[in-house]
């Protein structure tokens, strides 16, 4: 067994209140997940009620982008979400540059007409985006035997 402090896997997540015991202001807030608040795990809930917490203090903009996305993300499915997570870990991972390539190449992206992403994602270019990409040339085999 390791001597090192726990980690959060092995203290888990104390349970978070169910969808009835949330307050009026954390249900108007978190509206979008009424419908799976109850299945989702005590670290989910907290997160989202962390952010339910911030929200009063967030611009009108900030407010509208969360409902947004809050909704876009009640609708994936568990298998979607869990992508998704694995996605963000992935980026998060990149190199400072990589970085900036890949939101360079999801605002160019965004900037296409629908027709044009749905075209792209159809040919499987989209979830290249995080694939890195070399700038310089493998070496040939004479360079890679130089001292």
């Amino acid at each position: 067994m390791a001597d090192g402090p726990p980690t959060t896997a092995v203290i888990g997540t104390p349970p978070q209140p169910s969808w009835n015991q949330l307050s009026a202001q954390q249900k108007a807030t978190l509206a979008p997940l009424a419908g799976s608040w109850d299945q989702l795990e005590h670290i989910r809930r907290k997160k989202w009620l962390g952010i339910a917490e911030r929200y009063p203090s967030m611009s009108p903009d900030e407010q509208r982008r969360l409902q947004e996305r809050m909704r876009e993300w009640a609708a994936l499915t568990p298998d979607q979400r869990a992508r998704a997570r694995d996605s963000y870990k992935d980026f998060n991972q990149l190199p400072a540059a990589q970085k900036q390539t890949v939101k360079q190449k999801w605002e160019a992206y965004n900037g296409l007409s629908e027709t044009e992403r749905q075209r792209i994602r159809e040919s499987g270019k989209s979830s290249r985006l995080l694939t890195p990409t070399t700038d310089t040339p493998a070496p040939t085999p004479a360079e890679s035997q130089k001292p």
